[in-house]
Parts: structure tokens; sequence; C-alpha cells
């Protein structure tokens, strides 16, 4: 299990949330944390998610403004 801090790319994560799900293997376990402001990019991040072939295991408001998610391959 990685975690994964995207909250200083603000709404340029996608990018690297791309990358990062590119380089994991069958049955890792990788954690996101971004900024989600209008709360857009939770919907964006889930869409990444399921593009990529990973499943979805938890998503919830870390703060105030930041959004956390867990991904398993």
């Amino acid at each position: 299990m990685k975690r994964y801090d995207l909250r200083h790319l603000k709404d340029n994560f996608e990018p690297r949330m791309k990358e990062i799900l590119g380089t994991h293997k069958a049955g890792e376990v990788a954690i996101f944390l971004f900024e989600i402001g209008d709360f857009s990019a939770v919907q964006k991040s889930a869409d990444i998610v399921k593009e990529s072939g990973y499943e979805l295991m938890n998503s919830l408001k870390f703060n105030e403004v930041d959004w956390t998610i867990v991904v398993k391959k």
C-alpha cells in the first residue's frame, strides 16, 4: 500500500494520477489525496480509476478541502 499526495497539483492532478496508476501491479493498493474544490474532482478521479481498470475501494472527504480515495488493481 502506498499513499500519494496530489494536493499540491490542485485541479491538475489527473495526469499524475494516471501515470501512477499505470505503474501499479495486480493486487496493489494505492491511496490518493487531492483537493476537491467544486467536487468535480471527485467524479474525475472515479472515472480515471475505472478507465485504468482499478477498483474504487473507498472515497471520503478528508477535511474541508481534501478528498481521499483508496484503489486496488
